[in-house]
């Protein structure tokens, strides 16, 4: 005999049909091999009377279970499992997963049946805004954005053109608006030479950097990165199968010179650089060493990746233009965000190269994301063609000038005698390495319980040495906030 008063549970408070709650209650049961295929079910009258319910609702959960192939009628006989269904043998759960509180779940479970590779690279926490005062990575402020411009952007979308054509499908390559408006803006501000098929919009540099990886490198390639870099960058390097070796940075970037002699031993596909603002240092590869890296890449056909990650905010005189714009022979896929620039729930991205290369990557790019947010995309594309997105650019960096000042004058009265760092030329955060003695791991623990996020700069430090050292962003903090967050710094170094 089947227990159903015990087996079904009827939820009266729920928002699904009790009828349908039903019918999925046959279906596990059915998946789960408590009933089996051929076996009858009691009658509507007997049923409804056990769950007290009416005698309709148990006639419409078999009506659906029936269409959706679980139950099968047979008039005048009655209402049966369906026949067709293969009988379930119940298996004994391996200890470990017998005691797991998931296993069974219809929704969370944890483990597969199936087995897969984990790849241990690519652990990596995922870094959330969860508000507060924070030292973080060198995020904008979002409280700068543009969101009234943005607004009025996107409602001119829905007025805008045939609602068939802009609520369709779109070009892979991004919205044409923003690629146009973009191109003449990376050609004022960077010394560029592009047109819109020179570039591809993503949702996020990061996007753009794995596409590229997944293009131009193949198993056993050699990428070659500074000792100090992105994490994110390397994970997708790896993924792609490539081999990477790392070159000692400076006060002045990348060593070229130990470039040049890896280069002369062993062939090298691709070297990833931040050249502008190193990241995470900050430091800025100075005028020589651009032109020496541009030369070996044409010398030994390696292609460079230049990660432009914060470009728009330089606060020593004018930035120093991209590698890019001196690339005369095709070398630079050039990556660029507005996450940083702007917010990171603006998440698009682009990548500039070679139109050969934009074709390729808009093809895998297609795979994987149809095309990105078409609406986003003509937002920011208008932005940039009333002069809305310039207009915040200057804005911010006044803001985050003023910000790096202060912030740099509070580390050095305050903590000064504990850590070392340079005041930076740009970008969103300081480089600071902080005394021996002080464990990062304990210091980042005890700001987090005062209320400070900081990071403990264990992701910067390169295999088998340790920096002590962490990014203290400064930009998405007001002067008041900078001020409390130094402070809990301070009282906490002095309590380890």
């Amino acid at each position: 005999m089947i227990p159903y008063k015990s087996l079904l549970i009827v939820d009266k408070s729920s928002d699904t049909p009790v009828f349908l709650q039903l019918s999925d209650q046959f279906a596990q049961l059915i998946r789960a091999g408590t009933l089996s295929a051929g076996q009858r079910l009691p009658g509507s009258r007997q049923l409804a009377s056990l769950l007290s319910v009416n005698r309709q609702t148990i006639v419409a959960a078999y009506d659906e279970a029936v269409a959706q192939g679980w139950l099968e009628s047979q008039p005048g006989s009655g209402t049966f499992v369906a026949s067709h269904l293969p009988e379930v043998n119940l298996q004994a759960l391996p200890t470990d997963l017998a005691s797991d509180p998931h296993v069974g779940q219809a929704t969370g479970t944890r483990r597969p049946g199936y087995a897969f590779e984990s790849v241990s690279f690519l652990n990596r926490p995922v870094l959330t805004n969860t508000g507060g005062l924070r030292l973080d990575d060198g995020f904008p402020d979002v409280r700068l954005a543009p969101l009234a411009e943005l607004g009025r952007a996107y409602r001119s979308y829905f007025r805008w053109g045939n609602p068939q054509q802009h609520f369709g499908y779109a070009d892979t390559k991004g919205h044409l608006l923003l690629r146009e408006q973009l191109s003449m803006y990376l050609n004022e501000t960077r010394g560029l030479h592009t047109t819109p098929n020179n570039i591809l919009i993503t949702r996020g540099s990061i996007m753009g950097l794995h596409l590229t990886s997944q293009v131009l490198l193949r198993p056993g390639d050699v990428v070659v990165t500074g000792e100090t870099t992105w994490a994110g960058g390397t994970m997708n390097f790896r993924k792609a199968g490539a081999t990477v070796l790392s070159i000692p940075v400076d006060k002045h970037g990348i060593d070229v010179d130990a470039l040049a002699a890896l280069a002369g031993k062993m062939p090298i596909r691709l070297v990833a650089v931040t050249p502008h603002h190193h990241y995470p240092t900050t430091v800025t590869l100075r005028p020589n060493r651009r032109v020496r890296l541009l030369q070996l890449a044409e010398q030994y056909g390696f292609a460079i990746l230049e990660d432009d990650y914060d470009y728009d905010f330089h606060y020593l005189s004018r930035p120093i233009l991209p590698l890019a714009s001196s690339d005369h022979q095709g070398m630079v896929v050039y990556i660029g965000s507005l996450t940083k620039s702007v917010a990171h729930a603006f998440r698009i991205g682009y990548v500039v190269a070679p139109t050969e290369l934009i074709d390729e990557l808009a093809r895998l790019r297609r795979i994987i994301d149809r095309q990105g947010d078409t609406m986003l995309e003509f937002a920011v594309g208008h932005l940039f063609k009333t002069g809305d997105l310039k207009r915040h650019f200057r804005k911010a960096l006044r803001t985050y000038h003023a910000r790096r000042d202060h912030f740099c004058d509070l580390l050095a009265t305050e903590v000064g005698n504990v850590i070392q760092f340079t005041k930076p030329d740009g970008g969103l955060a300081v480089w600071a390495t902080f005394d021996p003695a002080i464990d990062m791991t304990t210091l980042s623990d005890r700001a987090g319980r005062s209320g400070l996020y900081l990071s403990n700069g264990l992701t910067h430090n390169p295999p088998g040495q340790a920096l002590n050292g962490t990014r203290l962003g400064f930009a998405s903090s007001t002067e008041d906030e900078l001020e409390r967050s130094v402070s809990i710094l301070k009282t906490a170094i002095l309590s380890l």
